[in-house]
């Protein structure tokens, strides 16, 4: 049985981001049956209408390729002025260009926001889900994620210490996991 691929799109672009941990954590939890790998979006060029018509990036290229291969997405982002990081939201628009060849196109999502605040990134989480709907990504709707104060689940050497956090991730994942596969062909 061929496992059921899941990507992660890490909303931030630092190199010891929390969202990044949080990935790494998620991918150390997988269950039997599917894979989960980061697509990195660092290296996207900002998105250009030019680059439609003419040559394409090979970065863009790369980088829809591996969404298109995706069963589903999983959106892990900070919040950056009430919205998300401006890298996640180059990398939603170079995924849904050129008119007409929107890659996130029917891929079920799951979204989990962090934020070093009490707001858990809701702004963000929003702003993220309003767009999803709009590329035609189903989006699991329950259970919400929202991690505030994300600097304190880990330890210096990057590991998720809180247990009811930890418990509530895992969780998370299986319900999407399931919510997914009512769309996976």
């Amino acid at each position: 049985m061929q496992k059921k691929s899941i990507g992660i799109i890490v909303g931030s672009i630092r190199k010891d981001a929390y969202t990044k941990k949080i990935a790494d954590f998620l991918i150390s939890k997988t269950p039997e049956g599917y894979s989960l790998e980061t697509i990195d979006i660092a290296d996207l060029p900002l998105y250009n209408q030019d680059y439609d018509e003419a040559d394409e990036p090979e970065n863009y290229s790369s980088f829809r390729k591996k969404v298109k291969a995706k069963d589903g997405i999983i959106f892990i982002t900070p919040e950056h002025n009430r919205s998300v990081p401006a890298a996640l939201k180059n990398a939603l628009d170079v995924g849904s260009r050129p008119h007409g060849k929107n890659v996130w196109d029917g891929k079920p999502c799951f979204v989990i926001s962090s934020s070093v605040s009490g707001i858990s990134g809701f702004g963000a989480n929003h702003h993220l889900r309003q767009t999803l709907t709009f590329l035609n990504m189903p989006t699991l709707q329950q259970p919400e994620v929202y991690l505030p104060n994300v600097q304190d689940y880990f330890n210096d050497k990057g590991e998720l210490i809180k247990e009811d956090t930890a418990s509530f991730l895992i969780k998370s994942l299986k319900t999407y996991l399931d919510f997914a596969s009512k769309f996976i062909k």
